[in-house]
């Protein structure tokens, strides 16, 4: 049997190049010339950090960092108000895990916003892995006030199984419907956790009770990554394949405009133009409209 290795440390080495990409290397001169600040957080709906602040220069540096996808964040009197108000995802889920002195990684975890929140539970460790450049910087804007002690890896969840560190809880939301093949996704995912942990997934979903997946032929809700989407009992298969030991279904939801939706912290269009306007339970290329499954992932090796 060949036996793939990956040298975490060089692919880490490679995409720190990627900060000095032209369009990102301003964004971070602009953050490295953020003034120290003495800042009070208070990790609610909104992550609020407030502050003896220079409102214009606060302002204008979060400007920069457009589009912000995931939020609510307050840093003195600006508001970001991001495309999802991802409060709505993190609260349906609150009530179902307890994160204390667990270590604990979110994959595809854009600004930080869910990982920011999770310091309320005081996990031992928090890791987010998410390769873009963007994002990071944004998640290093937010945490230039918070300071808190978030590792943020620009790698994915292919690095997940080789990474330095196993995990108790890991947590991926709204990343496998973006996987060309998901259960090589959801083995890495088994591969990540300590000999035993959960995984906290989210995804879309189709109404149904056969083991079978809509494959859209071009695009999905005008996103053109998008691979599978399966009915709940496939979704099941496919993680007993990859190993888990139980799958529990803990909430299902329907995306509307009241967590997905345009503001002036985003650029281009959002939740309103992926939907058909004559039908807003189908896609413009006439598919079921996006609902997710929240589901809970379990590895028991003894």
């Amino acid at each position: 049997m060949t036996v793939i290795k990956m040298d975490i440390k060089k692919v880490r080495e490679e995409r720190l190049k990627w900060m000095t990409w032209k369009n990102i290397a301003p964004l971070r001169e602009a953050l490295k010339n953020l003034d120290e600040y003495e800042s009070e957080v208070t990790l609610g709906d909104v992550v609020k950090i407030s502050g003896d602040f220079d409102e214009q220069k606060i302002y204008e540096t979060a400007k920069m960092f457009m589009p912000w996808r995931k939020g609510p964040f307050e840093i003195g009197e600006t508001f970001i108000d991001s495309e999802w108000k991802s409060n709505i995802k993190y609260n349906l889920l609150r009530p179902h895990f307890n994160l204390k002195d667990k270590r604990v990684a979110d994959i595809g975890c854009n600004n930080g916003y869910y990982m920011f929140r999770m310091l309320e539970d005081k996990p031992k460790t928090v890791v987010g892995f998410d390769p873009s450049p963007l994002y990071k910087t944004q998640f290093d804007f937010v945490n230039h006030f918070v300071k808190s002690d978030i590792v943020y890896e620009l790698l994915g969840v292919e690095h997940l199984e080789f990474y330095e560190e196993k995990f108790d809880t890991i947590f991926c939301l709204g990343v496998l419907y973006h996987r060309s093949d998901p259960v090589a996704m959801l083995k890495s995912l088994y591969k990540g956790l300590d000999k035993k942990g959960e995984v906290i997934l989210d995804t879309f979903y189709i109404d149904g009770d056969e083991e079978m997946a809509l494959c859209p032929e071009s695009s999905y809700s005008k996103i053109p990554n998008i691979y599978f989407v399966p009915t709940i009992k496939a979704l099941e298969n496919w993680c007993r394949r990859a190993g888990f030991c139980d799958f529990e279904v803990l909430e299902t939801s329907v995306t509307d405009a009241s967590e997905q939706r345009k503001t002036e912290w985003i650029e281009g269009q959002s939740l309103e133009d992926f939907l058909d306007p004559q039908d807003s339970s189908k896609t413009v290329e006439g598919y079921p409209a996006p609902q997710r499954v929240y589901v809970r992932l379990l590895k028991d090796k003894k």
